[in-house]
């Protein structure tokens, strides 16, 4: 399967299964039939956009919002790691190792420079330290879901109080 194709279908069915809510449930919740949500999980239909809207609010469900927000950009967003252990101790300690990783990468990008300076070492620097970031970003990502999850928080409430302060700051109208 192609990065960013069809995440969205198996994350509703494992966002169902966990609750224990049928396909019909959650086409209510997406004002559409049972049918066309089995579609999606098995991946012979994409959801639409109203459909991922909908459910995800429904379900606030970090899964399902990351999922939504893969299909949306066609894989150019965080993917659901659905290989590894995703026990909350086990997404901490990983985010620790991949922060550290980043900041030690940070620590030695070579930022201060025009980009008619650098060379090639340089550029390698560069981008080892954004990818490095991109793996600090997806565990990031994991472990707030996963927290949110465990403690039943909110997925859609923590990024609304995060644009809340945002705009607090100025940094977003």
């Amino acid at each position: 399967m192609a990065i960013g194709q069809n995440q969205f279908g198996p994350a509703l069915d494992e966002v169902l299964k966990r609750n224990g809510e049928s396909r019909g449930a959650a086409g209510a919740a997406a004002h559409v039939d049972a049918s066309l949500i089995g579609k999606i999980v098995k991946g012979t239909r994409k959801p639409s956009k109203e459909v991922m809207a909908s459910t995800t609010k429904h379900y606030d469900d970090g899964q399902l919002y990351i999922a939504a927000a893969g299909e949306v950009t066609h894989g150019a967003f965080v993917p659901w790691l659905n290989n590894v252990d995703l026990h909350k101790s086990s997404v901490h300690l990983k985010t620790i190792e991949e922060i550290r990783e980043a900041l030690d990468s940070l620590m030695k990008a070579p930022i201060t420079k025009t980009k008619d300076q650098l060379d090639e070492a340089d550029l390698k620097q560069i981008k080892l330290t954004m990818m490095e970031c991109v793996e600090a970003i997806t565990a990031l990502t994991h472990y707030v879901a996963v927290l949110c999850k465990e403690y039943c928080f909110s997925w859609m409430g923590a990024w609304k109080e995060h644009r809340a302060y945002l705009k607090s700051k100025k940094y977003v109208k």
